[in-house]
């Protein structure tokens, strides 16, 4: 168990970042095990490429990554989930994050157990998906779908996002053209698409992680200690006059916001003022 210390160091870590030493831990104590046991207990997390032993531990399609082939893999990882997780936070809650990266791992497991049945050439691979891509990729491919002309800096130079995507998506197109890790691309594509689809629905007012919030939130129910029932108490309805302004002050709210994303597609988040920045973070973290 944690100590006082570190439980109140990792309950200040944002979503990300929990998620980012989560993976890291896991990753050791894989290779700790390995070390001294002989063997690694991740078979029973990592998805099956056989869509029946993925029926004898359906866990697989999340558990499968928090596990890593190698130092690299999860390094790469979590150094573009880490860049790509500022971004989204400062426009969207933890919860909004939470729908983007897991529905992206599920997607992107689902779509390369599907492969195995549409690539012949995949059948006499024995293989099994490792790895939080699909994950961070939609992550990435969101941001870039939601703020395309927002500029990164790599390296010596600024870049627009939607570059970053593109070229994500031609490597991974590139790789599977090659035949190189076929089911892991295929992974990587479901993930962003789930990035770039989550982002333009978005665009629409629709949000495609609200069954999924209401799934989780069920779920934690499940598992929530019932409490006591408090003493009924009166409530007094609002006046109609406090109610409508309540309302237009939220409309108001609404139009300031898609004034500034509106703002954001043409010329990106730089041209944003100091004033509109501070209210479009404060806006994403009272969602």
């Amino acid at each position: 168990m944690m100590s006082g210390g570190l439980q109140y160091q990792f309950a200040r870590l944002s979503i990300a970042e929990k998620l980012i030493a989560i993976n890291v831990l896991i990753f050791l104590l894989d290779g700790l095990s390995g070390a001294l046991l002989g063997h690694s207990f991740s078979q029973w997390f990592l998805l099956p490429k056989d869509f029946f032993e993925f029926l004898a531990q359906p866990w697989s399609l999340v558990t499968y990554s928090f596990f890593h082939a190698g130092f690299g893999h999860i390094f790469w990882n979590m150094i573009v989930l880490y860049f790509a997780s500022r971004i989204f936070l400062n426009l969207f809650d933890a919860q909004r994050f939470i729908n983007v990266y897991f529905l992206g791992l599920m997607l992107g497991g689902l779509v390369f157990l599907l492969s195995y049945n549409v690539f012949p050439t995949l059948v006499n691979s024995n293989t099994a998906l490792v790895g939080a891509s699909a994950g961070v990729n939609a992550v990435l491919i969101f941001v870039c779908t939601y703020l395309p002309n927002q500029e990164v800096r790599v390296i010596f130079f600024n870049i627009k996002l939607w570059y970053i995507g593109v070229a994500l998506v031609v490597k991974d197109l590139v790789l599977i053209s090659m035949g190189d890790n076929i089911g892991g691309g295929m992974a990587h594509l479901g993930g962003a698409s789930l990035g770039y689809v989550y982002a333009r629905q978005l665009f629409k007012g629709h949000d495609l992680g609200v069954g999924f919030t209401k799934l989780r939130s069920y779920i934690v129910q499940l598992f929530k200690p019932k409490e006591k029932k408090a003493p009924l108490k009166t409530v007094y309805k609002k006046k109609a006059t406090a109610k409508s302004k309540e309302a237009y002050d939220k409309q108001a709210k609404q139009r300031k916001i898609d004034t500034i994303l509106d703002k954001i597609s043409k010329s990106g988040y730089e041209s944003l003022s100091k004033e509109e920045k501070d209210f479009l973070f404060k806006a994403g973290k009272e969602d």
